[in-house]
């Protein structure tokens, strides 16, 4: 079967949003990384809970940034603490936002995926994270100042 670039897109977005939450599960339990691959990949991506239907995610993409936010976190959280206020480093911040920071900032490193690209998708995973909130404009904020410091190219 081959997906449409529309079902390909979608795909990635929930592999995303899925990597946001395996962040945060990772740094809530003892779970290594190869832990919470395998529980995404086999018991999320695509499972069926109370009759409503988890989104497939692409597994590839969700792996490469679940890899690059663990392999890259130093950098990552030292980009980000650059972006934030002086007075909110990143241990200060919500834990959700944390590892939203942690995943954008692995696709950062990745030169494959535009930096605009990265953000709207990001800002997105916000807006499902906090539908009422401030933090989608704050994610939006902190993003575009991340992406300018990693890919200045791109601007």
């Amino acid at each position: 079967m081959t997906l449409s670039g529309n079902q390909k897109r979608k795909m990635r977005s929930a592999a995303r949003l899925y990597a946001v939450q395996a962040l945060f599960q990772m740094e809530q339990s003892s779970q290594t990384v190869d832990q919470i691959k395998v529980e995404f990949l086999d018991h999320r991506f695509g499972a069926s809970y109370d009759g409503a239907e988890m989104t497939e995610g692409d597994p590839e993409h969700f792996a490469t940034v679940i890899d690059g936010a663990v392999n890259y976190q130093a950098p990552i959280d030292q980009m980000t603490d650059r972006a934030l206020a002086a007075k909110w480093p990143i241990g200060r911040i919500d834990p959700t936002l944390r590892a939203l920071f942690r995943a954008a900032g692995a696709e950062f490193q990745d030169k494959s995926v535009p930096p605009k690209v990265v953000i709207t998708e990001y800002v997105d995973v916000a807006r499902a994270f906090f539908p009422d909130g401030k933090e989608p404009s704050f994610v939006n904020a902190v993003l575009d100042h991340m992406a300018r410091a990693a890919r200045p190219e791109a601007f």
